[in-house]
C-alpha cells in the first residue's frame, strides 16, 4: 500500500481526500502545517507528499526546499496543491523540485487522484466508481 503525506492546514480538504485516497487503497498521513509536515516526512518516508504553500510556521516553499534538499527525502515526488495562482509561485515551485503544481479551485478529486497516480507511476489503476 502507497503512503501518501498531505501537508495542509484545511482541515475539510484533508478529510475529503483522505476518505477518497483510502477508497483508492491509499494510506494517507496528514500534517497541519510545514513544520510537522518535514518531521512526519523524514520519521515515515511516504512514497508521495502533497503540499500546500500557504501554511503556518514553515511555509509550503520552504518546506519543500528542504525536502528537496535532503538526500534521503529529494526523490520522493511532491505535488504542490494550493490556493496561489500567479506564475511566479508556479516557476518557484516546479524550479524547487516540485513535480506538478495544481490550484485548488481548478481540479475535482477525480483530477489530483490522477495527477498522484502519475506521480507514483502507477496510471494502470482503474478508479473506483
Amino acid at each position: 500500500m502507497k503512503t501518501i503525506l498531505f501537508i495542509e492546514d484545511e482541515m475539510s480538504l484533508q478529510k475529503s481526500l483522505a476518505s477518497r485516497l483510502k477508497d483508492e487503497g491509499f494510506e494517507m498521513i496528514s500534517a497541519l502545517d510545514g513544520e510537522i509536515g518535514l518531521r512526519q516526512a523524514r520519521e515515515k518516508m511516504p512514497d508521495l507528499i502533497i503540499l500546500d504553500l500557504v501554511l503556518p510556521k514553515k511555509d509550503g516553499f520552504e518546506a519543500l526546499k528542504e525536502l528537496k534538499s535532503d538526500a534521503g527525502l529529494a526523490p520522493i515526488p511532491v505535488i504542490v496543491l494550493t490556493n496561489l495562482e500567479g506564475s511566479q509561485d508556479v516557476e518557484r515551485a516546479l524550479s524547487l523540485g516540485a513535480f506538478t503544481y495544481l490550484v485548488k479551485a481548478n481540479y475535482s478529486l477525480d483530477d489530483m487522484i490522477e495527477k498522484i497516480k502519475q506521480a507514483l507511476g502507477d496510471e494502470s489503476r482503474s478508479p473506483t466508481t
